[in-house]
């Protein structure tokens, strides 16, 4: 095992990747609890299986697909080509969105949460696996994305909605408490610098439409102020170079206050966190 290990950080330094990969792969190839340390005989096929997961990490597939599952806060979730792959940031922007539910359940007994672009699932399974007393929809267009969310909802009492982020849920227009994304959002000439974002994630996930990448966020913006209740929130990432115009947009649309930019733990700007006016009666509405 020593040997093997050795020839595979060797392998995966030369390749540019961080060589401490070579024992997560090794501990997602074993049964869960191997000690790689004193492990002197490993399983009849354990030596192909590695040697093959190290060449497809050295040639940059991400870590999380060859295993086939990622962590995520206080989950492991499964993960599958063609479907972004939850990371850090958005393990933030759930956790902003987990206390606004918790504090709409400590108010009202109970919290309506909507995911929009739900992806794999994984904010959706987050707030329904932390938040006791909220129920949980979540919205994704994308087959193999829905697949996939199934898989890691299942059990959850998330309600999967297949179907356009844009229009999604207009019966629960005005009752939600949370409204919560991580849209495309990557501009035209942000492509990532990494392999495994730029190679592996999908297109279609990664960027939003437009000139700044704005399109689809606007699009939830819009969407979330019809589906929050006065005093909901909305939650959603976006790029570190587009806080400025999307607090602008938010503005813009009059229907929310306290409109704030939150970081990443790097101190990036990468996500917003804004509250619902009350609606504003049209002219020519009676008030009794």
């Amino acid at each position: 095992m020593r040997d093997l290990l050795r020839e595979a950080r060797a392998h995966l330094a030369r390749a540019g990747v961080d060589p401490a990969d070579a024992e997560r792969l090794a501990r997602g190839l074993l049964p869960e609890g191997t000690l790689l340390e004193i492990l002197d005989h490993p399983p009849e096929d354990f030596e192909e299986s590695f040697r093959a997961a190290v060449a497809r990490r050295a040639a940059r597939e991400p870590l999380q697909l060859i295993l086939g599952r990622v962590g995520f806060r206080e989950l492991v979730l499964h993960t599958g080509p063609g479907v972004f792959i939850p990371r850090v940031e958005t393990e933030l922007v759930s956790g902003v969105a987990i206390d606004a539910a918790r504090a709409a359940v400590s108010r009202r007994g109970s919290a309506r949460v909507v995911d929009l672009c739900t992806g794999s699932g994984a904010i959706a399974a987050a707030l329904a696996s932390e938040v006791a007393g909220a129920r949980v929809w979540a919205v994704e267009l994308d087959p193999a994305a829905l697949d996939l969310a199934a898989r890691n909802l299942a059990g959850l009492g998330v309600a999967l909605v297949p179907g356009d982020a844009a229009v999604a849920l207009a019966d629960l227009d005005g009752t939600v408490d949370v409204v919560v994304a991580n849209p495309p959002y990557v501009p035209p000439d942000g492509v990532p610098r990494d392999p495994e974002v730029r190679d592996w994630d999908p297109a279609h996930a990664l960027y939003g439409g437009g000139p700044d990448g704005l399109d689809l966020p606007r699009a939830i913006m819009r969407r979330a102020a019809g589906l929050l209740r006065p005093g909901g929130v909305l939650v959603m990432e976006h790029a570190d170079v587009q806080g400025e115009a999307v607090r602008a947009e938010l503005v813009a649309l009059g229907a929310f206050e306290d409109v704030v930019t939150l970081p990443d733990l790097t101190g990036r700007d990468r996500m917003v966190r804004a509250t619902r006016l009350p609606a504003v009666p049209e002219v020519g509405d009676c008030q009794t």
